[in-house]
């Protein structure tokens, strides 16, 4: 019999938040997701977890509300503050937390309240740390005005797919149940949201962000697919370097989202979380 995952709503100052759920007793296991996926991106781990977990649709994407940026603030610190408001209003305590890709908000959070966090996980994740060069398409695209706009309004899941290829180490796109769940939290138009983000986040600003990763003294593992475009190797050996009791896996064969490409990855993980 599979694990109970819920889905529940919650509205945090207002915003109406989808997360999944599950329950038990102790501390949870939070999933902070990427663009472009919502929190379907962690399935695999909920149901591979023992122990109660919740993982949340960020104010934009998946199935939570979309915010106005008169209303909310959409940068990348905005998102790391209401990642630990989130955690507020469902009261929780002391927590795990794994991040993916822009899922690095979640640390914002963690740095400003350390002693809550027992475990870490951070996967291929955006680098709170000098020196990142974004990719190409946040360079030509998301982070330039009118052409990030045109771009989001024209993308169809078709060139979604044709783009995949990048993402991953096997041949051809990535597989096609990805590409419908990643597909099913896309927001058609302009995806406000998406382009906020990348222009927040200039490369001072991201280094700015992490100025106090050594105080998550927390035992920490940090998973990278050796052949992600995106985010190069390097930083996730940055990363070990800042956080002082930290672990690196390098996956080799396994792109930017490595448990896709390298499953056993979710069962590496789902050990670390349990101890």
């Amino acid at each position: 019999m599979g694990v109970a995952i819920e889905s529940r709503v919650v509205h945090v100052d207002g915003v109406r938040t989808f997360y999944r759920q599950i329950d038990g007793p102790g501390p949870p296991t939070v999933f902070v997701h990427g663009n472009p996926t919502h929190s379907e991106d962690w399935l695999p781990f909920l149901r591979r977890l023992q122990g109660p977990a919740i993982a949340l649709d960020l104010p934009g994407w998946g199935c939570s509300e979309r915010p106005s940026g008169r209303d909310f603030d959409r940068s990348f610190e905005g998102l790391g503050a209401f990642v630990g408001r989130f955690l507020d209003r469902l009261e929780v305590g002391e927590y795990s937390l794994v991040v993916h890709d822009w899922g690095s908000v979640g640390l914002i959070a963690a740095q400003r309240r350390p002693e809550r966090v027992r475990r870490l996980v951070v996967i291929n994740a955006v680098p709170l740390l000098p020196g990142y060069r974004w990719h190409w398409i946040a360079r030509w695209f998301w982070r330039v005005p009118v052409v990030g706009e045109i771009a989001n309004a024209t993308t169809t899941k078709a060139s979604f797919r044709l783009l995949s290829r990048q993402a991953t180490s096997r041949r051809g796109p990535l597989p096609e149940e990805f590409i419908e769940m990643a597909w099913r939290g896309h927001r058609r138009g302009r995806w406000p949201a998406v382009l906020a983000l990348y222009r927040s986040a200039d490369p001072q600003r991201l280094a700015a962000a992490g100025a106090h990763l050594d105080r998550l003294v927390c035992p920490a593992l940090v998973v990278w697919g050796r052949d992600d475009p995106f985010i190069s190797p390097a930083f996730g050996r940055a990363y070990v370097d800042r956080l002082p009791h930290a672990e690196l896996i390098d996956v080799d064969g396994a792109g930017h989202w490595p448990w896709i490409d390298r499953p056993e990855v979710v069962d590496r993980v789902a050990a670390f979380l349990a101890g």
